[in-house]
């Protein structure tokens, strides 16, 4: 288990590996762990999967940004071949069709894209037309890869953003700064990850948000590890779960007035303080370990 008293080297080398850093909700710590392992590493690529409200830019703030608008396939009625038979509209599950009359009414806010309806349509009066979906973003922070997505608001699904976020992903190190939560986006996320790195609070509801992200984990067979963030003294209901369900933990970050400082400031902690540097080039090299002991998936 990693402690605060910094040691091992200052750089860690890059490997072939995909590590997600997740947590049960927004505020754990996951951006910043995220953000300073990547920086401590020779080269690493960081992939900010928060796609909903991403913030890993405002820490590493990358050069040279480029941005790819993404789009998404949406049907589109034909309202003069359409007789309004309905069958279109029974076998949507997300009730993005309706036909009022004869006329056929389509929602794209909660359209989901999957083409039943044109697949279905017996008049073929639907065809698919693309749509933004939102845009990706790469850029440069040192030895840092920098991607980034963000969905257009008011659209209903991210996931293609995090597929298309996959599809730059370079060989080497990759640290997937995952979305908070259980949901959706974070199924995809680390549907791509070799090892996950849970990022706990030290209270009751971060010990319940850890199980969580730890079922969650488990039921996609993705082998993980615990991060203890903004530790003190006393009791930590998140160090007895891990215990408790023999999930390995790493390392414990304390609370410390200078890190948040950092952080608030939106600085890379390890960038700025040699004493983080070497915190988190150790927290680096036991990710590696750990994920090193389990075969590549």
């Amino acid at each position: 288990m990693l402690n605060w008293t910094p040691s091992m080297q200052d750089s860690i080398m890059p490997t072939d590996r995909t590590i997600a850093v997740l947590s049960g909700k927004g505020g754990t710590g996951k951006t910043l762990v995220s953000v300073n392992l990547a920086a401590v590493a020779d080269q690493a690529t960081y992939i900010d999967c928060d796609v909903e409200e991403p913030n890993g830019h405002l820490f590493l703030k990358p050069s040279s940004v480029s941005e790819q608008v993404i789009t998404v396939g949406k049907p589109e009625v034909d309202q003069k071949l359409c007789d309004g038979c309905r069958i279109c509209s029974k076998a949507c599950a997300f009730n993005a069709l309706a036909v009022i009359g004869k006329q056929l009414l389509i929602f794209e806010e909660i359209c989901h894209s999957c083409g039943l309806c044109m697949s279905l349509c017996p008049q073929h009066a639907l065809k698919e037309v693309q749509k933004p979906l939102g845009v990706v973003r790469k850029g440069r922070s040192g030895s840092v890869s920098f991607l980034s997505a963000e969905m257009r608001i008011g659209e209903s699904s991210a996931v293609p953003l995090i597929k298309a976020l996959m599809r730059e992903k370079q060989t080497g190190l990759t640290i997937l700064d995952s979305p908070p939560g259980s949901g959706c986006l974070v199924t995809e996320t680390i549907s791509h990850a070799d090892f996950c790195l849970l990022v706990a609070e030290p209270t009751k509801f971060g010990s319940h948000n850890l199980a969580m992200v730890h079922e969650l984990v488990m039921l996609m067979d993705k082998p993980c590890a615990v991060l203890l963030n903004k530790t003190q003294d006393g009791e930590n209901p998140s160090e007895a779960y891990a215990k408790t369900h023999n999930v390995r933990i790493l390392g414990s970050l304390p609370y410390d007035k200078e890190l948040a400082h950092l952080t608030s400031e939106a600085l890379v902690a390890s960038r700025e303080n040699e004493h983080y540097r070497s915190y988190f080039s150790s927290l680096l090299q036991e990710v590696k370990d750990a994920s090193d002991s389990y075969p590549q998936r």
